[in-house]
Order: C-alpha cells, then sequence, then structure tokens
C-alpha cells in the first residue's frame, strides 16, 4: 500500500474561494468515478459554499464536550473505516479540539496520507509557520494556528486561488464572506486594500519559489543543460579583488528591476586549491551579498570561464556580471580573458555584463601562490620558449652583424632556458638546455658549422653552461613546487580552521556543511551515509544536491570513510588523490556536525525530561501538603456535623458549613490552576483572540475577593483590547487575588488601566512589604511563593500562570516596586483600536476573526 498523494488549496486571505475550488474538484472525481467523500468541510454560513456540499457523502463528525460547550470535529476513525479514494479535509492548520486524537488537523491527514487515501486540502497563507512574523507585521493579528512548512512543501500539488484585493472586498461588500453587521469592520481593519495586497504578494512568491523547486527538480532529472529565463537569476562572477563589491551592488541593482531578481556570486578556484584573492576580502564580499539577499558560492574549477558558465546554466542563471580585466594591454598576448571568454561561448539564451571599475586596468599584481598544475597553455608557452625560443635567437644572432662573443651568446641562451623554467616546468627548461647547446656548438664555436670543438676551453664553456642550465631549471621548478606546496597547504588550513571554527561554535549545520563540500570540489550530490554495524544497510543521514544521493558508498564517485559505520559519499566526478585530504577533513567536521546535532536533540530531550520531573515533583508536594489541608478541614467539619454526641447549634452548623465551603473553593482554585499551569507547560493553550473592552472583563475577575477588598479605575475612554477574555479574566483573577493576599489589613488594592501607544496596561497595585528586585522574576516560576508565605496559602502558581496566559495573548506581565511600598503588578495588552462610540459614524472597530474555527483553552 503506497502513501497517499496531497493537493493543497493555498490562498492569500479567508474569502478567495479556497473551499469552494476544494468541493469543485470533489465533485469532478466523482463524475469521474472516483470514491471521494468530505471528511470536514466548514462553508462558514455561506451560501455559494454551502450549495457545493449537496451531491458529496459526508463523513459523520466526532462530537467532544470542552469547557461546558460541544464541538466537531473530522472523525479520522470513521474516515479510516470508510476508507476513501479521496477524501476532502478544510482547513489544514486547524487545531482540535482538545481530546481529539491530534492536536492538529494536519496531524490527523497525515494519518490519512499514510494509510493510502489522497487529500485535498485548504490552507492559507497566513498559517505557514515561517510567516508569522511577516502577517503580524503586516495585518497587527498573530496567526495562532499554524502548519509547518515542510507540510505544505511536501505536497504533491500545490494551487493558488488568486484573487485580487479589490474583487475580495466586492465580495466581502455583497456579503459573500461574512454576515453584513461585521462587514464593515472587516473591511475597515484586517481587509484594508493594503493588507489583502501584501499577503497575496506573500503567496504569489511562496508558490513562485515552490515552482522553482519543481523547474530544478525537473531539469535535473530530464538532463536539461540549456537555459530556461522563468526569472531573473544574475551570476556575479567574483575575483576576490576590490572590484567585487562594485559588481555585487550593481547585480542588486539589475535584479531590483525584475521581480523576484536572485542574485548569485560565485567564486571559481582553481582545482590545486591555490588562490591569489584576498580571504577578508572575499569574506567582506560574502558578508555584502548576503546583505543583499543574495548567496555566495565556492566553486572549485581549472578552467574559470567553462567552471563560471557551467555554474550559470546549472542554476538556470539568465545574466552574468564580470569586471573589467584588470590585466595590463600587454597581458593580452597570453590569451582574451575570462571576460572575453565567457562574453563569447555564453550562447544567445545567457547575457553577459561586462562592469567598468576603479581597478580596471591596473594589473591583477604578483599571485599569492603558483600552482604545479600549469595547464595546456602554461605548458604550451614552456615548450615553445624552450625549443622555439633558442632558434629564434639563433636566426637573430646569425643575421646581425655584431660579434657578441660567445660567453654573451651563453647568457642569451641561459636566459632562455631559465624562461622555459619558470613558463613550464622542468622538461621545457632541459629541452632548452639541449638545444641551446647543440645551436652554440654548431653556429658559435670553433669550428663553425661541424660538431667537434677546436678549442678545448670552449668545450669547458659549452659543459658548464649545460650544467648550470639544468641547475637553474631543477632550482626553478623545485621552487615552483614547493611554493605550491605551502600555498596548498595555507590555503587547506584556512578552510580546514573556518570549518572547524563554524561546526564547533554551532553556526555550520550538517546539511550547510554538506552543501559547502558540493560547491568546493564542483560535484552533483554529497551525502553522509551511516549503518548500525558491518552487516546492516546504510542510510542516509543528510544529504544535498541536485543529482541523487547515492544509497552506499561503491556507488560513489568519491567515497571517504569516517570510522567503521559512517562515510562521505559524493557524486559528480572522480577526485584526484592529493585532494582527499581536505575531503578527510570535511568527512571528519560533517561527523562532528552529527554528533553535535544528535547531542542537541538529547540535550533538549533532557532538558524537556527534567522540567517535567520538576513540574511532577512539584505536583507531588502540592498534593501531599497543600491540598490535604483544605480536604483535612473539609474532613473534620463534615465528621462533627455527622457526630451523634454532640448538639451543634445553628451558629456552630454554620460556621462548620463556611468552613466546608471555604475549603472547597481553596480546593477549586488550588485544582484550577493546577490544571492551568498543566495546559501551558504542554502548549495546549490556544487563545481565541477578539477585540473586548477591559470594564468588560476586570469586574468578572473580582468575585473571588471580598467586595471592599478592591478599588476599580477602569475609564471608559480606553480603546479595546485584542485579547482572550477567559484568559485574561483568569489572569487578572490570580493577580488580584495575590495582591489581596499580601497586602496589609485596611488597605484596599487598586486595580488601574491607561492607554499608552498601541498598548493598554493593568496595573494592579498593593500595600504589602514587597519583592526586592532579585526575586521580581524568580516569583512567576512555578511553585515559587516568595518570604514566609504559609504552606496553606497556595502552590506558588498563580502568577506562573498569570504569566503564561498574558504571554499567550502576546502580551507581558511584569512586577515594579510601589511608591511608598508594596508591589505592583503591570499587565501590558496589546490596543485594538479606539471604542465603538468614539469612530466617525459609530462604526464598530470589532476586528472580525478568520473564519477558521480557533479554541479558547
Amino acid at each position: 500500500m503506497g502513501r497517499g498523494k496531497l493537493r493543497i488549496y493555498l490562498g492569500a486571505a479567508p474569502g478567495v474561494g479556497k473551499t469552494y475550488a476544494m468541493l469543485s474538484e470533489g465533485h469532478r472525481r466523482v463524475e469521474r468515478g472516483t470514491d471521494c467523500v468530505v471528511a470536514f468541510v466548514e462553508h462558514h454560513e455561506r451560501p455559494r459554499t454551502e450549495v457545493m456540499l449537496h451531491g458529496l457523502e459526508q463523513v459523520p463528525r466526532r462530537e467532544l464536550e470542552y469547557r461546558g460547550s460541544r464541538f466537531t470535529e473530522m472523525d479520522v476513525d470513521a474516515v479510516l473505516a470508510r476508507r476513501p479514494q479521496v477524501a476532502l479535509v478544510d482547513e489544514l492548520a486547524h487545531s482540535n479540539i482538545p481530546g481529539s486524537r491530534n492536536a492538529k488537523r494536519w496531524q490527523d491527514v497525515e494519518e490519512l496520507l499514510a494509510a493510502g487515501i489522497d487529500v485535498v486540502s485548504t490552507v492559507n497563507i497566513q498559517h505557514l509557520e515561517s510567516l508569522g512574523d511577516v502577517v503580524e507585521s503586516i495585518t497587527g493579528v498573530r496567526q495562532q494556528e499554524t502548519v509547518p512548512d515542510e507540510v505544505v512543501r511536501r505536497a504533491d500539488q500545490v494551487e493558488l486561488v488568486d484573487m485580487s484585493p479589490q474583487a475580495l472586498r466586492r465580495r466581502m461588500a455583497h456579503g459573500n464572506i461574512y454576515k453584513p453587521d461585521k462587514v464593515d469592520a472587516a473591511l475597515s481593519n484586517y481587509f484594508r486594500p493594503g493588507n489583502l495586497t501584501a499577503l497575496r504578494e506573500l503567496a504569489l512568491l511562496w508558490v513562485a519559489d515552490r515552482v522553482d523547486e519543481y523547474l530544478k527538480q525537473y531539469r535535473a532529472d530530464h538532463r536539461v543543460s540549456a537555459i530556461w529565463g522563468s526569472r531573473e537569476r544574475i551570476v556575479v562572477g567574483l575575483t576576490g579583488g576590490p572590484e567585487g563589491r562594485t559588481l555585487i551592488r550593481r547585480a542588486a541593482r539589475l535584479a531590483e528591476k525584475g521581480a523576484g531578481g536572485e542574485v548569485l556570486a560565485v567564486y571559481i578556484a582553481r582545482g590545486d586549491g591555490l588562490t591569489s584573492a584576498s580571504p577578508k576580502e572575499l569574506a567582506v564580499q560574502r558578508t555584502l551579498v548576503e546583505d543583499l539577499g543574495g548567496t555566495f558560492h565556492h566553486v572549485v574549477g581549472d578552467d574559470i570561464p567553462a567552471a563560471l558558465l557551467d555554474f550559470a546554466r546549472g542554476v538556470n542563471a539568465t545574466q552574468i556580471v564580470l569586471g573589467s580585466s584588470r590585466r595590463r594591454s600587454w597581458q593580452y598576448v597570453f590569451g582574451p580573458g575570462v571576460g572575453a571568454t565567457v562574453a563569447r561561448d555564453s550562447g544567445p539564451d545567457l547575457d553577459v555584463h561586462i562592469v567598468t571599475h576603479e581597478e580596471a586596468a591596473r594589473g591583477r599584481g604578483l599571485p599569492v601562490a603558483r600552482g604545479a598544475r600549469l595547464g595546456r597553455s602554461r605548458i604550451l608557452w614552456g615548450w615553445l620558449t624552450g625549443v622555439g625560443g633558442p632558434l629564434l635567437l639563433t636566426l637573430l644572432l646569425t643575421h646581425v652583424d655584431a660579434d657578441l662573443g660567445l660567453a654573451n651568446d651563453m647568457l642569451l641562451f641561459l636566459t632562455l632556458t631559465v624562461a622555459a623554467a619558470l613558463l613550464g616546468g622542468l622538461l621545457p627548461a632541459l629541452a632548452s638546455a639541449a638545444a641551446g647547446s647543440l645551436l652554440l656548438n654548431w653556429f658559435f664555436t670553433p669550428p663553425l658549422h661541424r660538431i667537434s670543438i677546436a678549442d678545448p676551453r670552449n668545450l669547458l664553456a659549452l659543459l658548464i653552461f649545460v650544467f648550470v642550465a639544468v641547475a637553474v631549471a631543477s632550482v626553478v621548478d623545485l621552487a615552483a613546487r614547493r611554493t605550491h606546496q605551502a600555498a596548498r597547504l595555507r590555503a587547506e588550513s584556512e578552510i580546514l580552521a573556518f570549518l572547524a571554527g563554524n561546526v564547533l561554535r554551532g553556526e555550520t549545520g550538517l546539511e550547510e556543511l554538506l552543501e559547502r563540500v558540493r560547491e568546493t570540489f564542483a560535484m552533483e550530490s554529497a551525502a553522509l551515509l551511516e549503518r548500525q554495524s558491518d552487516v546492516d544497510p546504510w542510510t542516509c543521514v543528510g544529504s544535498v544536491g541536485t543529482g541523487r544521493a547515492p544509497e552506499r558508498p561503491d556507488d560513489a564517485d568519491v567515497d571517504v570513510p569516517v570510522g567503521d559505520h559512517l562515510a562521505l559519499a559524493l557524486t559528480g566526478r572522480v577526485l584526484p588523490a592529493e585532494d582527499r585530504r581536505v575531503l578527510a577533513a570535511f568527512a571528519a567536521q560533517s561527523a562532528v556536525a552529527l554528533d553535535r546535532r544528535r547531542l542537541q536533540r538529547e540535550a533538549d530531550q533532557a532538558k524537556e525530561l527534567a522540567e517535567g520531573n520538576r513540574i511532577r515533583t512539584a505536583l507531588l508536594a502540592a498534593v501531599s501538603h497543600d491540598l490535604r489541608t483544605p480536604l483535612a478541614g473539609i474532613k473534620a467539619a463534615v465528621s462533627s456535623l455527622r457526630s451523634d454526641d454532640v448538639a451543634w447549634s445553628e451558629e456552630d452548623e454554620a460556621e462548620l458549613l463556611e468552613g466546608i465551603e471555604e475549603g472547597a473553593d481553596r480546593l477549586d482554585h488550588l485544582v484550577g490552576n493546577l490544571l492551568d499551569m498543566s495546559r501551558l507547560h504542554t502548549g495546549t493553550v490556544t487563545p481565541l483572540i477578539r477585540e473586548v473592552d477591559l470594564d468588560e472583563v476586570v469586574p468578572m475577575a473580582l468575585g473571588g475577593v471580598p467586595e471592599d477588598s478592591v478599588e476599580l479605575d477602569i475609564p471608559e475612554t480606553l480603546p479595546m483590547v485584542a485579547v482572550d477574555p477567559g484568559l485574561l479574566e483568569r489572569s487578572v483573577a490570580n493577580l488580584v487575588e495575590n495582591a489581596v493576599k499580601y497586602s496589609r489589613d485596611g488597605d484596599a488594592v487598586l486595580v488601574s488601566a491607561s492607554a499608552i501607544a498601541d498598548r493598554v496596561e493593568v496595573r494592579v497595585v498593593d500595600r504589602g512589604r514587597g519583592v526586592p528586585d532579585e526575586a521580581k522574576e524568580r516569583i512567576f516560576e512555578p511553585f515559587q511563593r516568595h518570604g514566609d508565605a504559609p504552606r496553606g496559602a497556595g502552590v506558588g502558581l498563580g502568577l506562573a500562570v498569570a504569566r503564561g496566559f498574558a504571554e499567550a495573548m502576546s502580551g507581558t506581565l511584569n512586577a515594579e516596586d510601589t511608591p511608598g511600598g508594596g508591589l505592583t503588578m503591570v499587565l501590558t495588552l496589546r490596543a485594538a483600536g479606539p471604542r465603538p462610540e468614539l469612530q466617525e459614524g459609530g462604526a464598530s472597530t470589532e476586528r472580525p476573526v478568520e473564519p477558521e474555527r480557533q479554541v479558547t483553552a
């Protein structure tokens, strides 16, 4: 049985038609003979959506009771028992009622997919977990119901249900989304044109990225090398010189001209690992391109123009930005240069921009290191100098009427030998020495045009020439090799030090490190494989790249073992043996990154277990003492009332009954706080945010304290607050009860409120002993009671619950000193807007809750 397929209709805002599109798809599949059922659809009393449910089989929902109300949720068991081919499930980000099979609906959908059932679902862009902060900054509303991005990215199909802001507002005005009494408030708040435009842009960009992923996968699977200009991708070729900053800024300006433009800066290093670039300058350029929203890439390639073009075509780039050559005019005799070569070979589908800069034609300077791998062009020039140079020099000397003498002739030929060694290495230099000695003997040593030498001194001079030429060539070649080795070792040490520092500091994860390996060695894919023992199969613990990751080290082009049961495997090309030393260090760092990730996961689990153990220990202490105290009082009072030995008067009976009631109230309060703390600890508190008046909620929170113990000061002109009324009432009640408990006798607790900018502050002021500064944060921790509070005074959860509820509503709770002595609790809430009666024309400012159902903890 295979896994089911997931299709998601993605919308920018409520009301764009996601559910309607999903139901239309359901009708199409039923008409084609597909077994399709409605597992859960919420029509929100929208007539057009409700009509679409007709003709579709609906699986009965499961009813749940929560806090005195009844709710309905999708019955996963019933859908699995019905086992349709396709199930329609609305509102993928919905939070289920506590007591459901799963906490989130997307988890229900995962069960259906695992059972082989195809699922069609809906979600809004603002419910994606990674976009929560962005959406809040746009709309001012924090989305409490979210779905992990990876769940949506794993969908087999994501279809955007698009609608312009103007059309959506017209649909809203016609009453097709909300009831008429909420239309005006919705249009003036959440459904403002600016909000809808920004949300639409988010949705379009997210889907564009998703399409881009599909395109990359398709091109990789079908080995498409031609560039498809679906969007502007600009590759910046860097040399490590100071002109790189100019090129990056120029590319960023080009990217801004096209919507969705992307900048990719790439530095091509030769295959021997040597570079004339400044590491500091490359680090600065990396930071600059990342600050401008681009990415930095490090690629290895012996042929720089070919490697640059391969990279550009690999990422489906449309433009390349290069700087004017820094070479001087005479240096063009060695070749046309990188810019001209890239422009010539780019083809019609790739534009090349040559950007001028201050460093143009100023010379490249001496390279920091020379490579022993000279390349074909260098070797060719070495042989031309070593063989052709002596012939040209002989022709010149024989046709010029100037007798320089044999010693000067030898020095000229020796100069050519040294030049051949510098250009092509040892072999061209030896060839130059041999050719030079023969030409000197034939043309310049008496008797001329004969192999024999008449003067023994000339013979000695020729022998010395050959010896010096060979010695100089050997020394030059050896120096070049030593320089190459030193520079390579330095480059390797810099790379390894950088990697080790990043891994040890936790700045580079396993996937990032594997991506660095793949780019550095220009491979198609890189994977870290692991197995438990010598007989167990290999499993992939991390992989990157466009190609298919190898399943075994034997399937890879390059594999580096790390211990007995771990291996780094790369595909793309076979690397030379000298590169394996650096690759082995990369493999070791990958193992460190893997161990660090596992240790971090174990540390997080241990932290959760330790916190859970602490909570359980504190709960046991609370049950063993604080909860037994009121129970003991209730038991004693009940036993006294049932005793036949004592005739209780009416006053005594009333007193005993009052003690029972007080004990029961204390038990109810303690158990309520324990349950609230448990929900906060498990993260199951999901507030239902709506706009309310403080003067409607705060008075209801004072029911648990004597009437004359609290003084209330809530101005009627305060703006409304965006809160969950139930959570706010419980928070204020705990704060007031705590303040009354610690206030001096005869001093009333003051509860006041005021507006500051876009926030509203609720202050609970007492005149007790106060709390020192070092203990102001500790009193908000669970099971903490300051000072010499008696054990029967509570379990120390009131303030912890109050802060937890405040933070769940995007508010804050802090303690301050009361002027003159005492403690002031400051509860800061988000203002929703002016009061309705202060609006022009008396329009209500209540922000409508999105039609997705939410739950109040």
